[in-house]
């Protein structure tokens, strides 16, 4: 079998793995720990610099490890200590993008476990090899960790979930992280547990793969074009070597080489491949000597390539690339970028999306070959803060009248990774249209890389109601009801006041929020006037009984000396109490309980909505021509247990937590109008509120993991 990393007129002992082309040395050492040889360790770290080939390196051995993939493979060519035993593929989580507590949720999802909580996880896994299971775990591309870039996430995969992991006697891991963490996830490991292997190493140095990579690119069988250099083999042979001797066998070889031979193939002309001096000797000369074989100022593609090695995410729209070019360059960037493809086409790559929400200009992508060229052209970039800067303000202009409805994909969820990146962040978190519509994950990420101390009211207030959007998946629409509850439980009206302006459809409007300890339930009910009250006034001959009617209030079970309750037995301090309240404005009123009717089973039955609660969720519905024609009118979700749930005949829900006690108009209640008709035609939309689980109070929980 071959592949465009293997040279096939060069015969050897053993041919060399279909894929890497190489590696040798690494591959037994991996072949060794995955048959858990005595001398092999039980935790193999890979490291390099970025291009050093540790991605293609796992990829390569997991093609390996999968019983599946082994059957399309010649294995009796490879050398036998290069190929792992047929056994089960070990478990593999995809680190990029995820944070480590969604990373450890992979894991928890691919062995079924029945943890709550990321803690949880560590002993489960631990005890799974004594039910015959083995526990081996592959994680790569740790680099790539995180949905926002700036927040410092490889890190924490490497603190928070590969350290415990490590830890773990009965788990055998191998893992792929930056160099900066390879030692600290050793560490406090026993002696021959865990074993490094740096790719950038003269001990495992591959000179001759590095040569057969470059002569396999070069190679027409392999999609070179025909030149003299590529069609005539001792040529190629010859310039492979050149290309391998002046990459070195270190730092970013590997990638060195890929873009060395591409900007060789895509513009021949004038290229010497007996001038060695044409040849670069890292990704950063790779960038310096395209541009000047092209009589392009290296500086003007580096400008180029800038808001793409800056770029959040998969890439950047393509319609993007060069107001944002500009905006870093500090200059009119369109002539450049109009004469710019050739120059740029060796290191971009287009990333092409589907969907019905996807618009036309928003379909294509346009991202960097390797994360390794991003680094190069960052480290060319004299002041990133301040190129971030230009990038946040450019992107923020883009938003139609600052209407965050019609704001690009790109712009409403990836702007706060640059304005962090800026170090401009707390100035954007006072924007409520911003909270309800941006990616919640990337949001969050971005949110809590910043010290607390940084963070306004209401950024806490988004952050504490963050992972209800994130476990539930929730639409823009009630991640905005959800926010505008939140608003009002933390005394911020004003901020919720917004939100009901700017987001059309909310399902309800919190009408009053109050803190109160020890909750126990709630109910509606009417305060009836008293006896005096409903007396005849003898010295007036009419009245308008307004001061007559029943009162629509909440009663709320509380402990004895809450203010404003009253003890429900005298004399009894451990009694619980009652506090009354005016179901509109919350106002408390002092009225004597027995005075409160509460509603009949009938009334209840008849009201045009009704509600059904889970721990943690309310479902209110509206009631049909028949049983069974109920339509879900909407879902409130908490993120702690509720205590008490009910609803009035005129739509106004009333739910309690341990900590306090609010009320909401459901919307759908009211007659219709283009602003209910229109909500409840998308009331399909709710999320499932079984979903949502309660936030655990020592690690986050699943947060809308993707599959394992």
């Amino acid at each position: 079998m071959t592949s465009p990393t293997q040279a096939p007129e060069r015969i050897k002992a053993h041919e060399p793995h279909p894929y890497i082309g190489g590696r040798n040395a690494a591959l037994r050492a991996l072949t060794a720990w995955r048959m858990e040889r005595p001398d092999a360790p039980r935790v193999v770290i890979l490291t390099g610099s970025p291009g050093a080939g540790c991605s293609r390196l796992l990829t390569g051995f997991l093609m390996l490890c999968d019983p599946e993939y082994r059957k399309g493979l010649e294995l009796d060519a490879l050398d036998p200590a290069t190929v792992p035993p047929d056994l089960p593929a070990p478990a593999v989580p995809s680190v990029a993008g995820l944070t480590a507590a969604q990373t450890l949720w992979l894991l928890a999802d691919h062995y079924e476990l029945s943890a709550t909580r990321t803690a949880d996880i560590f002993p489960e896994l631990g005890q799974l090899p004594l039910s015959g299971q083995p526990v081996t775990i592959v994680v790569p591309d740790v680099d790539r960790a995180g949905p926002v870039r700036g927040t410092g996430e490889p890190a924490q995969v490497v603190r928070d979930a590969l350290k415990p992991l490590a830890a773990v006697e009965s788990i055998r891991l191998l893992a792929d992280v930056p160099r900066e963490f390879a030692a600290e996830l050793a560490e406090g490991l026993p002696p021959g547990v865990a074993r490094i292997i740096d790719l950038d190493a003269p001990e495992w140095a591959d000179p001759e793969g590095l040569v057969l990579q470059a002569e396999a690119l070069l190679n027409p069988q392999f999609g070179a074009p025909e030149l003299p250099f590529t069609t005539e083999p001792d040529a190629r042979r010859a310039l492979a070597e050149a290309i391998a001797r002046r990459a070195g066998g270190g730092a970013g070889s590997r990638l060195t080489v890929h873009l060395v031979v591409q900007s060789i193939l895509m513009h021949p002309e004038g290229f010497d491949p007996a001038d060695e001096s044409q040849l670069p000797g890292s990704v950063g000369e790779v960038l310096d000597l395209h541009a000047q074989r092209l009589d392009a100022h290296p500086r003007t593609l580096r400008q180029i390539l800038a808001p793409l090695a800056l770029a959040e995410g998969d890439g950047l729209p393509v319609h993007l690339l060069t107001p944002l070019a500009s905006a870093v360059a500090e200059r009119d960037m369109s002539d450049d970028m109009a004469r710019g493809m050739l120059l740029v086409a060796p290191f971009i790559r287009p990333v092409e999306r589907a969907g019905e929400n996807i618009p036309e200009d928003e379909r294509t992508l346009l991202g960097l070959q390797h994360p390794g060229i991003g680094e190069a052209v960052r480290a060319g970039i004299p002041d990133v803060p301040g190129a971030q800067a230009r990038i946040a303000m450019e992107l923020l202009e883009a938003v139609p009248h600052q209407d965050w409805t019609k704001a690009a994909a790109y712009v409403r969820d990836h702007i706060a990774g640059h304005a962090l990146g800026a170090g401009l962040l707390p100035r954007l978190l006072t924007d409520p249209g911003l909270f309800a519509h941006a990616d919640p994950v990337r949001l969050r990420a971005a949110m809590e890389a910043l010290p607390p101390e940084q963070l306004d009211a209401p950024a806490r207030t988004y952050l504490r109601t963050a992972p209800l959007f994130t476990r539930t998946q929730a639409p823009a629409t009630l991640r905005a009801a959800l926010l505008e509850t939140a608003f009002v439980e933390d005394g911020l009206p004003e901020y919720a006041a917004v939100l009901r302006r700017m987001v059309p459809g909310l399902p309800w409007h919190t009408l009053w929020s109050v803190p109160v300890a020890g909750v126990d339930a709630v109910t509606v009910g009417k305060l009836m006037p008293s006896a005096a009250a409903a007396a005849p006034d003898n010295d007036n001959t009419a009245s308008d009984g307004a001061e007559d009617a029943p009162a629509a209030v909440a009663v709320t079970v509380v402990p004895q000396g809450t203010p404003g309750s009253s003890p429900l037995k005298a004399g009894d301090p451990k009694a619980p109490a009652v506090l009354v309240q005016d179901l509109a404005t919350g106002s408390v009123i002092e009225a004597d309980p027995t005075r409160i009717q509460r509603p009949s089973d009938d009334e209840r039955a008849t009201g045009p909505l009704g509600f059904s609660r889970g721990a943690d969720y309310v479902r209110v519905w509206r009631r049909g021509a028949q049983k069974g024609d109920e339509k879900i009118v909407t879902a409130l979700i908490s993120a702690t247990p509720f205590t008490g749930t009910d609803l009035s005949s005129d739509g106004i829900l009333l739910v309690a937590t341990e900590s306090g006690v609010k009320a909401l108009q459901i919307h759908s209640a009211q007659p219709d109008t283009p602003h209910t008709a229109a909500h409840r035609s998308s009331a399909a939309g709710v999320p499932d509120p079984r979903a949502a689980e309660p936030e655990p109070a020592q690690a986050p929980g699943p947060e809308a993991h993707p599959t394992a």
